[in-house]
């Protein structure tokens, strides 16, 4: 596995811990995304996945260890200053304000406006790089309420486009989506050239679109390199307590998990 070295810039976070009501659900955790690069946060329900984004996007402040940005920590960088290089979309968001999609996805642009400067043209031109690039442009002026999920879900990766970061936080964003939409997400944010860190369920996306990947478990990193690396049947046993076979197909064909079927309890002990 590889180390957690790198250079001292972009976003990393170094032993970050957080507990909640006494429970610890990310102990001593380290991540430095390689810049230009997707990483994706694997692991089950639970394992501290959310709350490592949290962290890096500066919404929650470790108990111990820190996020820096460029070397800096969080902490000590205004909101607005993080905001113009990092966006961070999460599972679920809503508004009890009647806004359009086109309103939405304009907030992105807050972070690079001056307090009741009106948009400008550089604003507007990113605005509608975003609809355009996340398949919205036809919808511009629906009303955000009248959406279904997986079009909301598009909305705020396009808001989060807006905001053009460089780095990207992302938080399940395949939830609601159907499979051509999943496919052409991930395929959108892996060609970005942004550092992305983005949390997934699906194995096997994520052996498609991540870079490298960091496996979580019980709020540790239990794992960590490429696909190829990382996504082998044990690992799949011992995390997720399930019986799979993994197929390498090589020639730069990314790895393909195909479930068997869940282990009995004594046998994911015995794995342990």
């Amino acid at each position: 596995m590889t180390s957690t070295t790198g250079s001292a810039g972009g976003l990393r976070a170094e032993r970050v811990s957080r507990a909640v009501d006494g429970t610890p659900v990310l102990d001593g955790v380290s991540l430095a995304p390689r810049p230009g690069t997707v990483t994706g946060l694997l692991g089950p329900n639970g394992s501290g996945k959310s709350t490592l984004l949290r962290l890096l996007a500066g919404v929650l402040a470790p108990d111990s260890g820190v996020v820096t940005l460029d070397g800096e920590p969080l902490d000590r960088l205004g909101r607005r200053t993080v905001a113009r290089r990092l966006a961070a979309v999460e599972q679920q968001a809503d508004t009890q304000v009647d806004l359009t999609v086109l309103d939405v996805v304009r907030l992105g642009r807050v972070p690079h406006r001056r307090a009741w400067a009106p948009a400008s043209a550089a604003d507007e031109t990113a605005v509608r790089s975003a609809l355009d690039r996340t398949g919205l442009a036809d919808k511009a002026h629906r009303a955000w309420r009248t959406l279904s999920g997986g079009e909301r879900q598009r909305v705020q990766i396009a808001r989060a486009l807006a905001q053009e970061p460089r780095e990207l936080l992302l938080d399940e964003p395949t939830n609601h989506l159907d499979i051509q939409h999943q496919l052409e997400l991930l395929g959108l944010v892996s060609g970005l050239r942004t550092t992305a860190v983005v949390a997934l369920h699906d194995l096997n996306l994520a052996a498609m679109y991540c870079d490298r990947l960091v496996v979580l478990a019980e709020g540790r990193v239990v794992a960590r390199g490429t696909p190829e690396e990382v996504l082998t049947e044990e690992l799949v046993a011992e995390v997720y307590g399930v019986r799979a076979e993994v197929t390498r197909p090589g020639s730069g064909e990314p790895v393909h998990i195909r479930f068997l079927g869940t282990l009995l309890p004594a046998a994911v002990d015995r794995q342990g």
